[in-house]
């Protein structure tokens, strides 16, 4: 197979009209040559860091939609279904990629469950990361979520971190807002990346320290334009990722949208495309190709280099995605799953209370930290309530794996008039998590999910939907058309019940996410993640 046009060589700076020559999936020859052909041939983009089951899709169709847009391969932490099934949960993910052709790179989740103040589906200990790391499907030992129990020497942190250096392999950092000395001895056990970084200077101090630094921009947290104006000064030290990047968003775009709003920006092309394909593979040792001979021929034909927009996606010298046409087919599996607890009444969510003040969670939007908020209390009957005139709405998060009273709390800046949502992606163990203007209509949207042992779902008066996510409560046994068309519908009906935040259902998943500051919910209890401990919902 021959392919022809501007050949695009990251690592010399280097256009050039030529023609490619692959074999065997290789590149055996790379010669320059004059021809008419006009758009230009690059390495594949690499997503650097994601949740592949953030998009609801089993890996098999994620691939299915990333190679659209010129992706060809992912550094991808299963840390939720590792949550909800454990190794085996890990095991299903790579199996599943297996089976079609995209360049899968699973890391061994560090931290399952995320913290000790939740309830989880399952336990990853130090001897299953043993376990893993040595299986050479397992690349790296995954984000490091638990930074306190690097900082503070916890012995079980220490030691899967201990066995990730025994196997050479890299271990990804998570430590937003971390600085100064504790940065430092973070970085020094051995964590060489964060992409959690949502300020300049925090990545900039991160960078001088020796770490590598993401640019994430996710359905959620975006932390583009803050740190985007790193990268002309630091581009061999810098990658893109999406961590988080529902169905919707997925089938408009991924990296190469960061590629062209970097380009846009005026950064120099080959910097932009080192962050993109080249720094991924060297950093955590890949089997991808970068365009040279004796490479995978992992390549991607764009129309320019200022949009991007993929015209040939080629994976091992196969042909897999091909002006519009999508050439992966689609693959049967066994769903699995991990739900255990009975519908609700109304009465589980209610909250007896005298209090005048309460702590209620801030949410802000295009970022997964939240703010702690004290507010005055609205109070019906003895019971706490929403106060939708305030925007302070009453949440949940119920214990999906065993019966257990739920957990209460209030959060603002969801802005719903009516009804409620609900969803069991709730990061990092996949408890149910809700918001809504009444505990009728919680307790609703809650045995909703239950009911269809997972999903995301919106409650109105006179209506409800669901997205069933049969697979671990967390994904679809749908195509990615399918299931971004069904969650775009629901995303516009909270929006229609007086949502206004720009990806409500993704905010809400990060709402009993203890590792990232400052207050969140988990099924045991209102959270402090700043200094890790329980907090009382009541402001004395």
């Amino acid at each position: 197979m021959k392919l022809q046009g501007q050949i695009v060589d990251i690592e010399n700076k280097h256009i050039f009209k030529g023609e490619i020559t692959v074999a065997n999936g290789k590149i055996i020859a790379i010669e320059e040559k004059q021809h008419d052909v006009n758009h230009y041939i690059l390495p594949g983009f690499i997503d650097s860091h994601i949740h592949i089951e953030s998009s609801m899709l089993v890996p098999s169709e994620f691939a299915r939609i990333a190679v659209k847009h010129g992706t060809v391969s992912t550094v991808s932490d299963p840390h939720e279904i590792a949550n909800v099934l454990g190794v085996e949960g890990v095991e299903f993910m790579i199996n599943n990629g297996k089976q079609v052709p995209f360049k899968f790179n699973f890391g061994a989740p560090s931290c399952v469950p995320a913290t000790n103040f939740e309830s989880a589906g399952a336990t990853i200990n130090s001897d299953y990361i043993k376990k893993l790391l040595e299986n050479s499907d397992i690349k790296y030992l995954a984000e490091m979520m638990n930074y306190p129990g690097v900082i503070f020497d916890d012995d079980e942190v220490l030691k899967k971190i201990a066995w990730a250096k025994h196997f050479k392999k890299p271990i990804d950092g998570h430590a937003p807002g971390v600085r100064g000395a504790d940065i430092s001895k973070y970085i020094s056990a051995g964590i060489s990346t964060d992409h959690e970084c949502f300020t300049y200077e925090e990545a900039l101090e991160k960078l001088q320290k020796g770490m590598k630094i993401l640019i994430r921009e996710g359905s959620a947290a975006k932390n583009f334009e803050a740190l985007i104006d790193l990268l002309p000064e630091h581009f061999e030290n810098m990658m893109f990722c999406s961590d988080d990047k529902h169905p919707d968003d997925l089938i408009i775009g991924h990296i190469n949208q960061l590629c062209e709003r970097a380009v846009a920006k005026s950064i120099n092309v080959f910097k932009v495309l080192q962050a993109a394909c080249v720094n991924p593979v060297k950093h955590y040792n890949l089997n991808v190709g970068l365009l040279q001979v004796g490479d995978a021929a992992d390549c991607i034909i764009v129309e320019d280099l200022k949009t991007f927009k993929t015209l040939q996606t080629y994976i091992n010298g196969e042909l897999v995605f091909d002006n519009g046409n999508v050439l992966i087919e689609s693959i049967e599996f066994q769903n699995l799953n991990n739900f255990n607890c009975e519908t609700k009444v109304v009465s589980d969510f209610k909250l007896e209370s005298s209090a005048k003040q309460i702590r209620v969670i801030e949410a802000v939007e295009g970022q997964l930290v939240t703010n702690e908020i004290i507010k005055e209390a609205t109070i019906n009957n003895g019971n706490l309530v929403s106060n939708i005139k305030n925007d302070i709405l009453k949440m949940t998060v119920v214990n999906r794996y065993e019966n257990q009273e739920p957990a209460i709390a209030f959060i603002k800046n969801f802005g719903l008039k009516e009804g409620a949502i609900a969803s069991s992606v709730g990061h990092d163990s996949h408890n149910i998590i809700a918001v809504g203007v009444s505990d009728e209509a919680i307790c609703k949207a809650v045995n909703l999910i239950i009911k269809n042992k997972g999903g995301i779902c919106a409650i109105s008066s006179s209506q409800e939907k669901i997205v069933s996510l049969p697979v671990a409560g967390i994904m679809s046994d749908k195509d990615g058309e399918t299931i971004g068309k069904q969650y775009a519908e629901l995303d516009d009906m909270a929006k229609a019940l007086g949502s206004h935040l720009n990806a409500p259902y993704m905010t809400l998943s990060f709402m009993a996410l203890l590792v990232i500051p400052s207050l969140k919910l988990s099924d045991k209890g209102l959270f402090d993640g700043t200094n890790f401990k329980f907090k009382s919902l009541e402001f004395n």
